[in-house]
């Protein structure tokens, strides 16, 4: 792993769940999220959850890096879901999240979205949206 960005794995239900801190970005960061999430896949373990709780900065290519994956898993067979945007990610790379995505900000609704006969809440980006201005207001 390169200095700045580590990535932690852990299983929860049988659901691979990849917690990454620093940044996503062109370079060993995006190449360290490439190897573990092609090591997944190689064994099967292809439902995945990626917590961006800690991502500082997310660039075009760790953007892109995400979207290939995301389409590598669902060809095997998986899912790739998003928990826990951070709230400092532009307008821009939001919106191109959620058009790939399905994107959560509990954990165990994450969880559960992965067992079609469980309920859970999806992911709203307009309501993040309007979370981020109250929390700006409250400041």
């Amino acid at each position: 792993m390169n200095g700045d960005f580590q990535l932690h794995q852990r299983k929860k239900e049988g659901i691979r769940i990849l917690d990454l801190r620093g940044n996503l970005t062109i370079g060993a960061s995006e190449a360290t999220l490439r190897t573990a999430i092609a090591e997944l896949v190689e064994v099967r373990a292809v439902n995945i959850i990626l917590n961006l709780a800690d991502v500082t900065e997310i660039d075009d290519d760790g953007l892109g890096a995400l979207v290939f994956w995301c389409a590598r898993i669902v060809r095997s067979g998986g899912a790739l879901k998003l928990l826990n945007l951070p709230p400092h990610l532009s307008l821009t790379v939001l919106t191109r999240l959620d058009t790939v995505f399905e994107i959560f900000i509990n954990e165990q609704d994450a969880v559960i979205s992965f067992f079609p006969d469980r309920a859970f809440h999806r992911y709203d980006i307009l309501e993040w949206v309007q979370e981020q201005e109250k929390r700006r207001a409250v400041r």
